[in-house]
């Protein structure tokens, strides 16, 4: 693959991933893509259908998956959530680097393909800060949250494995982590900015 790789953004519901994300796509605006991810879950209050997610059908994404067309899938609450190749296709047409946001699962079926990303971890401080935070969301019901919260216990010791990830950034001061965000992907957003620039 030509050009700049692609990022992979891994960590628990709650830890800033999003956070971190929206205020990369403000600041470089034409330099990344977001790969829209599959979901079969109902949207959000304020999700936009093809922006935030693609809401599908459980069918219509098993069809899909079963003809190859994700580089990973998972689910998880009861939903199904994965990244298309055709997501990822449409970022890179438009010569930006590629971003996705992935759980655990994801990221070792990703390290199975050859596309090559850069793979980031970012995780809360700790578990108590991860509960606050998503209590204050206030879009969990208390059996959703402590399902969540029990997958990001075993998120976070799994992003220990050595070599999984190239950086694991621990979300405890937006702009420190966003600094480190910077940091990481500074080589691949100088590429990109060349590629707009000839």
């Amino acid at each position: 693959m030509t050009g700049p790789r692609p990022v992979v953004l891994s960590g628990p519901s709650g830890a800033g991933k999003s956070t971190l994300l929206k205020k990369l796509m403000k600041d470089y605006e034409n330099v990344f893509g977001f790969s829209v991810s599959h979901t079969t879950r109902k949207p959000r209050a304020g999700e936009v259908n093809g922006k935030d997610y693609h809401f599908v059908t459980r069918e219509k994404m098993q069809e899909e998956i079963d003809t190859g067309g994700f580089v990973e899938h998972a689910e998880f609450s009861g939903n199904m959530y994965g990244t298309s190749k055709a997501a990822i296709q449409a970022v890179q047409a438009q010569n930006r680097i590629c971003i996705l946001d992935i759980d655990m699962q994801g990221v070792k079926s990703i390290k199975k393909t050859d596309l090559n990303p850069i793979y980031v971890s970012i995780q809360p401080p700790s578990i108590e800060t991860l509960e606050k935070r998503l209590r204050e969301r206030q879009t969990e019901t208390e059996e959703s949250l402590q399902k969540r919260l029990n997958a990001a216990c075993v998120d976070m010791e799994l992003s220990k494995e050595p070599g999984l990830f190239d950086l694991i950034i621990v979300n405890d001061d937006l702009d420190k982590a966003y600094s480190e965000l910077k940091k990481i992907l500074a080589e691949e957003i100088q590429k990109a900015q060349g590629c707009k620039k000839s």
